[in-house]
């Protein structure tokens, strides 16, 4: 089953801006035998990620993921299937938050930008929501 699957944690103090380049590194080579693509969100002390893929390959990454130590507290916000991938050809584009604050390519909307903040807080959502927000912070 096609499934996309999204998660918060805190990025650790001891994460260097080198170990970012690691994973996005690890995820470049590892991610396209497995069929997986996605987004990595981050800041100077939180990360979001999103993946889509086979549901039992996303599983077993995010065991994996949930004990990198340069990271804490993951916590996932949205499980799921999907009928078609919204990042196909992406295994795992990145960009750097200040903050909280997030540059959005297109319009966003109060709602919106509640929907972020209770995502950034751990707080799970709808899977369609998650999509939404984060295709508003990736493509134009």
């Amino acid at each position: 089953m096609l499934a996309h699957l999204a998660y918060v944690s805190n990025r650790k103090s001891t994460c260097t801006e080198s170990e970012i380049e690691s994973i996005l590194k690890s995820c470049k080579k590892n991610n396209p035998p497995l069929n997986i693509t996605g987004v990595l969100l981050y800041s100077d002390t939180k990360f979001i990620q999103y993946v889509e893929g086979e549901s039992n390959e996303l599983l077993a990454l995010y065991d994996k993921i949930k004990k990198d130590p340069r990271h804490d507290k993951a916590v996932m916000v949205s499980y799921g299937p999907i009928a078609a991938k919204i990042f196909p050809s992406w295994h795992m584009a990145n960009r750097k938050l200040a903050g909280a604050e997030v540059d959005f390519k297109t319009d966003i909307t109060a709602s919106d930008k509640e929907v972020f903040h209770n995502i950034m807080n751990g707080q799970q959502e709808q899977g369609g929501r998650v999509q939404e927000l984060l295709q508003k912070v990736f493509k134009n």
